[in-house]
């Protein structure tokens, strides 16, 4: 039965891959890599080599960029402070150069990347020129910043808020940082409660009876506390709140503390109780 077309194909290839020698095995496998930037240097920093990836990420042909200076990936600022030529002399004095920073493509663009440069010698340790591998982390650096941003506008969110104590514990309790809210209701500036226990805001008979310890077990062990009752400003005074205390886990699950969010709800009980006296003495 004559073979089909697949397994023609397929022994065709392993003759193909057989017939390589190790040079050339690794030759194919460099050029079919796509994710990253492979190439060659000589001593002076001129491309020898050049692999699909490389032209994927820099934009140039191979026939375009052989023989061309590295440093025409550099921009402009690095170039004037002499960027390439200290990369190849790190790779050449202490066996590698390794940096992240902004490269230029073929069109101009700038992207974000990740660059190892490595010397390639003789057995006998003659420089005959330098590896250099590129990565692509534009769309990394995009999401970091993104997140910068994000928890950055978030900080401001949160330290604007002056009607909510917003603040946070860490797994044995002790506050990590402060609102201008938890300033405004609580009394205490950041620098004189950052690092204490927030037991402290608990009533001597709430701490007595281990309130403070309760309510972080309960949201350790269920996520989530929440309960109204009478805290402590700086200053003594007494006011009634309404306190949510909820755990904050890692990607692993485990604790890395807690959120603690409090309201001072004394006013609106002080007018709930106001009303129930009224409405009793019409009875």
């Amino acid at each position: 039965m004559a073979q089909s077309t697949e397994a023609l194909l397929a022994q065709q290839h392993e003759r193909y891959l057989a017939s390589l020698n190790e040079e050339g095995r690794y030759r194919l496998l460099v050029e079919s890599v796509t994710d990253y930037a492979i190439y060659m240097l000589d001593i002076d920093g001129n491309v020898t080599s050049w692999n699909a990836g490389a032209r994927r990420f820099k934009g140039y042909d191979h026939a375009e960029i052989i023989g061309q200076h590295f440093s025409r990936f550099y921009t402009d600022a690095d170039r004037a402070a002499g960027m390439p030529a200290r990369a190849l002399a790190t790779a050449r004095d202490e066996g590698r150069f390794e940096n992240e920073g902004w490269c230029v493509r073929k069109d101009g663009t700038q992207f974000w990347t990740h660059v190892v440069i490595d010397p390639i010698r003789t057995s006998d340790g003659v420089l005959l020129g330098y590896a250099k591998v590129t990565r692509d982390l534009t769309e990394r650096r995009k999401a970091e910043e993104a997140l910068r941003l994000s928890e950055k506008q978030f900080k401001h969110l949160v330290q604007g808020v002056t009607d909510y104590a917003i603040y946070m514990l860490d797994p044995e309790g002790r506050v990590t940082n402060w609102n201008a809210g938890a300033q405004r209701i609580k009394g205490y500036a950041p620098d004189e409660i950052i690092g204490e226990h927030f037991s402290r805001f608990y009533t001597p008979e709430d701490r007595q009876a281990g309130e403070p310890h309760r309510s972080l077990s309960t949201a350790r062990r269920e996520g989530r506390f929440e309960k109204e009752g009478w805290r402590l400003r700086k200053d003594g005074t007494r006011f009634l709140a309404s306190v949510v205390i909820d755990r904050i886990l890692d990607e692993d699950g485990k604790i890395l503390g807690f959120a603690k969010i409090t309201r001072d709800i004394t006013e609106r009980a002080q007018a709930q109780a106001a009303l129930d006296r009224a409405r009793e003495s019409l009875v």
